[in-house]
């Protein structure tokens, strides 16, 4: 069963396409990442999947339904990036107001424990930390057994035990079930939980595919070292590739450099044959943000879009 689907999805606003020809398609129980670069259209996605706005072009279906339509709204729990919570009501009020929403819902005392906020329960919205109000949006998120989770950047604010806690959950959710969709800018929690990642930039789909697949277009290996040699000549040696700065020149005049290169040990050669100082040499397998760093890299996107 497909659980939301996007054909040919355009939105504009103004001069701005916030999502270019997106077509794109997820089945009922999978796990996936949205990713990309602020502006590359994920919040803009998620409002047309809760019919918080329409289209310009193409369309969208979700749980065999219209975006937005009531029958739809009650089979999805979404956690939007910047929700507002009204401030004056208790924790357990306001999940047992938002469960009321629903034909179903787990008992809210249920809920409270699966986000670790029972002994806030008591607590009044403006009582909250930051990360407290995001377990108090993902409690609203799941409290109506939803078949669909659209999560915005869901573990923001949240510690590393909270972040645990809630991938736990929605693997369980996932388990029974229920289709999530979530956007990160952790590269690493991708990698780790998604078993899909979704690429966007500039509003089109740039990659699909598994954390595994998407690695794979990186020809090469990741070099790490610490030289004085300018990042615009490492870039020209034999065997590189896009060269990151990562740190400032220290005080012995070098800095730490990142480069994703094609052919590692003609970079090193070229490096040896020219007496560059050179000390913490280590290289490694690509990862998925050498890969997010490669779709997303202003050239790709120039090349997608022509």
């Amino acid at each position: 069963m497909t659980a939301l689907e996007l054909s040919g999805v355009t939105k504009t606003h103004g001069q701005l396409k916030a999502l270019d020809e997106v077509s794109l398609r997820v089945e009922a129980g999978e796990l996936v990442a949205l990713l990309g670069p602020n502006g590359a259209g994920k919040t803009t996605m998620f409002e047309v999947l809760l019919g918080l706005t329409g289209p310009t072009a193409g369309n969208a279906t979700v749980l065999g339904g219209s975006p937005g339509s009531r029958p739809v709204v009650q089979r999805i729990g979404a956690m939007l990036q910047g929700a507002g919570l009204p401030e004056n009501v208790t924790v357990r009020e306001l999940v047992r107001l938002v469960g009321r929403s629903y034909p179903r819902s787990l008992p809210v005392e249920t809920v409270l424990e699966r986000v670790g906020l029972a002994s806030r329960r008591g607590r009044t919205v403006t009582d909250l930390s930051g990360g407290e109000r995001q377990r108090l949006l993902l409690a609203t998120a799941i409290v109506g057994m939803p078949d669909l989770l659209l999560l915005d950047e869901p573990t923001a604010a949240m510690d590393p035990e909270a972040k645990r806690a809630f991938w736990g959950e929605a693997r369980a959710a996932v388990a029974d079930g229920t289709t999530l969709v979530f956007a990160t800018h952790d590269l690493a929690e991708a990698d780790a939980m998604a078993r899909r990642v979704v690429v966007l930039g500039r509003g089109r789909v740039l990659a699909d595919g598994t954390p595994s697949q998407l690695k794979s277009v990186i020809d090469g290996k990741t070099v790490r070292l610490r030289t004085d040699v300018p990042a615009a000549e490492l870039a020209s040696l034999p065997g590189s590739g896009p060269v990151e700065v990562e740190t400032p020149m220290d005080s012995s005049d070098r800095r730490w450099i990142r480069i994703h290169a094609a052919a590692p040990q003609d970079l090193i050669a070229a490096l040896v044959a020219r007496g560059a100082p050179v000390d913490g040499l280590t290289i490694v397998d690509s990862d998925l943000e050498d890969a997010f760093l490669k779709l997303t890299d202003s050239k790709t996107l120039k090349g997608a879009t022509s």
